[in-house]
């Protein structure tokens, strides 16, 4: 007996595609959820895929899955068009951030929309962000990703009409250790506009994004 049961209608019952969390799952269990998706032809996305458990699995899965190990996800059988959705952008602060930021990327391209990712625009070098206010001002939606202090997030929300999805990132140490001061600065922000997913949530924060363009669309 499988320790899973599929849900096969989470894409038509909430418009964003279920996917597979691999953080403490079993290599026997993934390799069961990847067989029964090969096996009804249809398309998956893992998520927070460790690179250990992607060797664990049999090589002939292996070969069918598209895998970053950068951003620890893996997609079989996408499904999506040639021609992807506009609207949504991602920003990082620092290049450490970019594990989370290609997460929200991969969850965005998986679920049909073009995401181009914006790296390294942290407000330590405003000039960097703002070489490129006028490319991000053109975008409906903006994912915002910062660790240590998280000041991206206020600062960007006062720059541009978009609404910001600010991603918290476990990047920092000493106070910052851990993504809690980032997650504060988020919460605490006095830039309107501007809403807050958990840390490291790249996953959680395409899924809001695709919902809120899916309901102009």
């Amino acid at each position: 007996m499988d320790n899973f049961t599929w849900d096969k209608s989470r894409q038509a019952r909430t418009g964003v595609a279920e996917a597979v969390f691999c953080l403490g799952k079993h290599s026997k269990d993934l390799q069961a959820i990847i067989e029964f998706n090969i096996s009804n032809e249809s398309s998956v996305l893992l998520t927070r895929l460790e690179q250990e458990q992607w060797l664990a699995l049999p090589l002939e899965l292996c070969e069918k899955l598209d895998y970053d190990s950068h951003s620890k996800t893996a997609i079989f059988n996408c499904k999506t068009t040639s021609t992807l959705q506009q609207g949504i952008c991602i920003v990082t602060a620092g290049t450490s951030d970019l594990s989370v930021g290609l997460e929200a990327q991969r969850t965005l391209v998986f679920n049909g929309f073009d995401a181009p990712l914006y790296p390294d625009l942290g407000v330590a070098g405003l000039w960097r962000l703002m070489e490129k206010i006028d490319e991000l001002r053109q975008y409906k939606m903006i994912i915002a990703i910062a660790g240590m202090e998280g000041a991206l997030f206020s600062v960007l929300a006062g720059l541009v009409a978009a609404p910001i999805i600010a991603v918290p990132t476990s990047i920092g140490y000493g106070v910052a250790s851990g993504g809690r001061s980032a997650l504060d600065s988020a919460l605490s922000s006095c830039a309107p506009g501007l809403l807050t997913v958990n840390i490291d949530n790249g996953f959680g924060a395409a899924a809001a994004a695709i919902k809120t363009m899916r309901q102009f669309s």
